[in-house]
């Protein structure tokens, strides 16, 4: 009874948050002759050749994180479920199947090197095709596969590479790497048979495999110096120490494989990326400890390299002056930002996980005012999705981190409107589910009840969006096989295989080269 009152209650009350605007069914019936016009201009496609590409990634980021993300972003403006993320505002949405050759619920190794370099693998292998078994090395020789961010610099493309995570993480790694083993960051962390095999652990491979990247942003140091290196920001922490074997200082090889004359400038803090004269510097690789801070941090931050408008400022000068001297453009095929409840050791809340969301959105939308559809492709995606819900009956205008207006009829217990399908949200106090209204569940640090207890929430395995703007933005459209994604922006920008349409196409107007896009994996640090 009671719960049926709350329902009755919340019904009430949601009738009153209806805009009087919408009432009106001319306001619907004019919304919708709107969009039908703006879909009527589709039809004369955008057939240019792409002169720069970007490929912005939520890690983790299924569909149903972006609906609950664009209702987050409508709160924090006085809005709500109208609202429109940027990437709501490209024209063509597609579907991309996740599934790893092995594995119907995918990792994301196996999903990187789909969407990064167009070949379905294993879970857990990186920048190899499916002849590869994971952790066996002797299995790699001859099975590497290239990624487009190498397409890209064959064409003589500026290219880089930005991550909210480790750069020898799956996610980036696969656009440089080849590994059996996704978790080989440094050789540290590999087996012997491995060592003797002559596999390269991922992080040497960075800095041998593609050594003319332009933009390295990330973190992950650690795997970059000798084995009980003191690490230059917090040195008396013993577990931030290096963890190389064979005694190597990876950041001075990286400095050393630069041509002569050509200036190359590692930063790990935000002061020393401020301090950088971009004009005057070729190669950038910056690199904090981890850059993972939670949301509810970023205004404290003096420091740490992870600084959105710094980063987009430098990665964005950097590239800029690279692709106009070259006059080839630019290619971004790697803007890696996690929006998924945990990455690795590290996990995230379920506040944490959508305003990153809302942050890579935010960067989404400065890279759309500051580039042109006209020679710029831009795409959006996720790896994988996670098993991430919402509902309840909520009314119209609930905080999407609030509670159902209803008690469970099972347990006669509150809950949040969003649960996990598994994970460590999974809480019994006293032989019962625990009560939420008893936790401060809008706690930056909450992490929402989930059904079955797990260490760390799973993967999901449904199909995740993929939103295109630009020229050639048309072929990413129904559903496809996610290692489609790179083969068609490819085709866009005349690079990789499927050349022989290029003499033909229409080229893009002559305007000067805008300000490309490359940061937004740090937007939200700063």
């Amino acid at each position: 009874m009671k719960a049926l009152l709350v329902v009755l209650l919340a019904q009430l009350c949601s009738a009153s948050l209806v805009p009087e605007r919408e009432k009106d069914p001319e306001y619907w019936r004019r919304q919708a002759q709107e969009t039908l016009r703006n879909a009527l201009r589709l039809q004369r496609l955008n057939q240019n050749v792409a002169k720069n590409l970007i490929l912005f990634l939520g890690d983790g980021m299924g569909v149903s994180t972006v609906t609950a993300a664009r209702i987050l972003k409508g709160q924090l403006h006085g809005q709500g479920e109208e609202s429109l993320l940027e990437m709501d505002k490209f024209p063509f949405v597609a579907l991309a199947k996740t599934y790893n050759t092995n594995a119907q619920v995918p990792d994301s190794a196996g999903t990187a090197t789909a969407y990064l370099c167009g070949v379905k693998a294993n879970e857990g292998t990186l920048g190899v095709s499916a002849g590869v078994t994971r952790d066996r090395c002797n299995t790699t020789k001859g099975q590497e596969v290239t990624s487009i961010l190498r397409w890209a610099k064959e064409a003589g493309k500026a290219v880089g590479i930005v991550t909210t995570t480790r750069v020898t993480h799956a996610t980036p790694s696969a656009a440089y790497a080849h590994s059996a083993n996704r978790d080989w960051y440094s050789d540290g962390e590999m087996p012997p048979d491995a060592l003797e095999g002559g596999c390269k652990d991922i992080a040497r491979q960075l800095v041998e495999n593609i050594p003319d990247i332009e933009v390295i942003l990330g973190g992950g140091r650690k795997y970059m110096y000798p084995k009980n290196a003191s690490d230059v920001e917090y040195p008396h922490e013993e577990k931030q120490r290096g963890t190389r074997l064979d005694g190597r200082n990876l950041v001075q090889a990286w400095r050393e494989a630069k041509p002569r004359g050509k200036v190359a400038e590692y930063v790990w803090h935000r002061r020393g990326l401020l301090a950088l004269n971009l004009s005057r510097v070729d190669f950038l690789l910056g690199e904090s400890l981890h850059p993972r801070v939670p949301w509810h941090q970023m205004g404290a931050l003096g420091g740490h390299l992870s600084c959105p408008g710094v980063c987009w400022g430098s990665c964005s000068g950097q590239l800029s002056s690279k692709g106009a001297a070259a006059s080839k453009g630019w290619g971004c095929p790697v803007l890696d930002m996690l929006v998924a409840p945990k990455d690795d050791s590290i996990p995230l809340g379920m506040l944490q996980a959508l305003h990153e969301a809302v942050e890579l959105d935010r960067a989404i939308g400065l890279a759309t005012r500051l580039t042109s559809t006209q020679d710029t492709l831009s795409v959006v995606t996720a790896d994988h999705s996670h098993v991430f819900t919402f509902g309840g009956y909520t009314p119209r205008g609930n905080p999407i981190f609030g509670l159902a207006p209803m008690q469970s009829d099972v347990d006669r217990k509150p809950f949040t409107s969003i649960l996990y399908g598994n994970g460590p949200g999974y809480k019994i106090v006293a032989g019962e589910r625990e009560n939420v209204s008893a936790v401060d569940f809008a706690h930056a640090d909450y992490q929402a009840q989930s059904a079955v207890p797990l260490r760390q929430e799973t993967h999901g395995g449904e199909d995740v969006a993929v939103f295109a703007r630009g020229p050639m933005a048309h072929l990413l459209h129904g559903v496809h096989e996610q290692n489609y994604i790179p083969h068609a922006m490819a085709y866009a920008a005349c690079i990789g295989s499927n050349r022989g349409h290029c003499n033909a196409a229409a080229r893009p107007a002559t305007t000067p080269l805008l300000l490309p896009f490359l940061g937004l994996l740090l937007l939200l640090l700063c």
